[in-house]
């Protein structure tokens, strides 16, 4: 069984401010800790569902040359491998090779998510909302419309509860989720400690790996239109005059294609 841990740090537990998630940050160091063994805890529940082959990719874009490179290899379980990448969603080969599942951990809300700790989706500086086909998504949705390209469903997500809820109602009831901390606004929350976050993401894993077709592979639809609300107008400009977008305001992008994968590549890279 072929496993891809897809993860972010927003959702980890004992994360709760910015200065744990940027990287240079005096707090980030403590971050990348939390982070590296709550993924931990995910591979050793992929192992005891009997995962063959298991890979993580960072999708926690830190700054500096720390995004997507946010683990700490020495600490990361000897059992998988792991994936430094250039640009977010760029990596797809191991999806191309054909994977069982993903395992989203250290999920965080969509952008606006009252409840949501340091809730955002791709930039919390520049994006404000993002539509698939019309339905408002976040990072999840994102996520998870890589893997569904491929044909790879996700069976859980871990993260704050407003992370889980998102999952659900997006992915179904058939997803398995993991609350580690209950939002109180963008930068408070309850947690639970990292040692008892970390049991349950283990048994999570386990248990979601133990039944693949419980959650369909995410599509959002063919053709497929993706829409982009920014917060202000640069980001639009720069992108009306790519093949297959369309501006029709000043702070909003569309782009349509066949596909998801195709209307995302037509503005994301």
């Amino acid at each position: 069984m072929k496993v891809f841990v897809i993860s972010d740090m927003e959702g980890i537990s004992g994360i709760v401010r910015p200065a744990q998630t940027h990287g240079g940050d005096p707090l980030y160091e403590e971050g990348r800790r939390l982070y590296t063994e709550e993924i931990n805890a995910a591979v050793r529940g992929a192992k005891a569902a009997g995962a063959t082959e298991i890979v993580v990719m960072d999708c926690h874009g830190a700054g500096k040359d720390y995004s997507f490179n946010s683990l700490i290899p020495e600490d990361l379980d000897p059992d998988c491998e792991y994936v430094v990448q250039d640009e977010w969603t760029e990596y797809v080969e191991f999806l191309e090779q054909g994977v069982d599942a993903a395992l989203f951990v250290g999920m965080h809300a969509m952008a606006g998510t009252g409840d949501g700790v340091m809730a955002h989706t791709v930039s919390g500086v520049d994006w404000q909302n993002l539509w698939f086909n019309g339905r408002l998504v976040g990072e999840t949705g994102i996520n998870a419309a890589l893997c569904g390209t491929w044909g790879c469903p996700v069976l859980l997500v871990t993260g704050d509860q407003a992370a889980c809820e998102e999952g659900k109602a997006l992915l179904g009831e058939g997803l398995t989720t993991v609350a580690v901390k209950k939002g109180l606004g963008a930068k408070s929350a309850r947690l639970l400690p990292p040692p008892r976050a970390r049991e349950l993401v283990e048994a999570g894993a386990k248990e979601a790996l133990s039944n693949l077709g419980a959650v369909e592979p995410y599509d959002p639809g063919k053709p497929c239109e993706i829409k982009v609300e920014f917060k202000g107008t640069t980001s639009p400009a720069k992108l009306r005059y790519r093949a297959g977008v369309e501006s029709p305001d000043s702070r909003t992008i569309v782009s349509r294609a066949d596909d998801w994968w195709a209307a995302w590549k037509q503005f994301f890279f």
